[in-house]
């Protein structure tokens, strides 16, 4: 099992900055992909960035185009932390930021975009995005 937290969520002004954090707990794990995905109200839940680590080729990363630019994904190894950078908000922004764990290996970069490739989901934490 693998436990997930959020948080860094919070009110901010069109512009302004926020970095959500996702610390991992439970078992520990060397290759894995970590996603970013968020929900606003009355919407799906929507990607918006991976980062996939594996033994054999490092690590990558993907963004959805919506984000591309002004959010970074990250990770610290070290406190088993992955950070989601988020500048340039807008208001469109604004939504519930979940982030999520897939242990599997080999899971393409289109297929990583998709809610039901993660196994292990974090509670969520609410970002919103004033004008």
């Amino acid at each position: 099992q693998v436990q997930l937290e959020e948080s860094g969520g919070g009110l901010v002004q069109a512009e302004g900055s926020l970095r959500l954090s996702c610390a991992a707990s439970g078992r520990t794990f060397s290759s894995y992909a970590m996603g970013w995905f968020r929900q606003a109200p009355g919407k799906e839940r929507e990607f918006v960035a991976t980062l996939v680590v594996t033994d054999r080729s490092g690590a990558y990363v993907s963004y959805a185009d919506s984000v591309k630019g002004r959010f970074t994904i990250s990770r610290d190894n070290g406190k088993a932390t992955t950070y989601l950078q988020m500048n340039s908000l807008k208001p469109e922004d604004t939504a519930v930021y979940y982030c999520a764990v897939t242990l599997s290996n080999g899971r393409t970069s289109g297929y990583l975009t998709r809610p039901s490739a993660y196994d292990y989901w974090g509670q969520g934490t609410q970002v919103t995005v004033s004008s």
